[in-house]
């Protein structure tokens, strides 16, 4: 048997971060592509996007059962990664004539920035599989 002190929190990596382009249009003063930061989240925080984005519908014989909203989850999963930018800004979701983080994303990115996002996010927390596994992974 194994040190269990490798296991304490103390001793846990801590999340990790990486700068990541998702789209060359961001640019600084300079001229040069704005990376946006990542984070990794834990494993609560994102049952709590998978909770958020399921509901109660009624099933075979009048029961309920819950269903999930994947495109809600992805981009929760999605906003609740981005350090930077602040996608609660009220400034900049003033700018793109939106309200909320996940309606913010949707206006300012590009179909294929948005699927490269979603992608590296998945890959930073740990999802090895591909996007319609885990869109499989969520309607179970």
């Amino acid at each position: 048997m194994g040190d269990l002190s490798v296991f304490f929190a103390q001793n846990a990596a801590v999340e990790s971060t990486q700068p990541f382009i998702v789209s060359d249009r961001f640019k600084d003063a300079e001229g040069q592509a704005v990376a946006w930061e990542l984070r990794s989240m834990t494993e609560a925080e994102n049952e709590e996007c998978r909770k958020s984005s399921t509901r109660k519908v009624k099933g075979k014989n009048g029961v309920f059962v819950p269903e999930t909203n994947t495109d809600e989850y992805l981009a929760k999963l999605v906003v609740s990664s981005i350090q930077f930018p602040n996608l609660k800004d009220a400034d900049l979701q003033k700018s793109y004539g939106t309200l909320g983080a996940e309606n913010l994303l949707r206006k300012m990115l590009l179909p294929g920035e948005y699927a490269s996002l979603v992608q590296r996010v998945q890959e930073i927390n740990g999802f090895n599989q591909s996007l319609n596994d885990l869109a499989e992974e969520v309607k179970n």
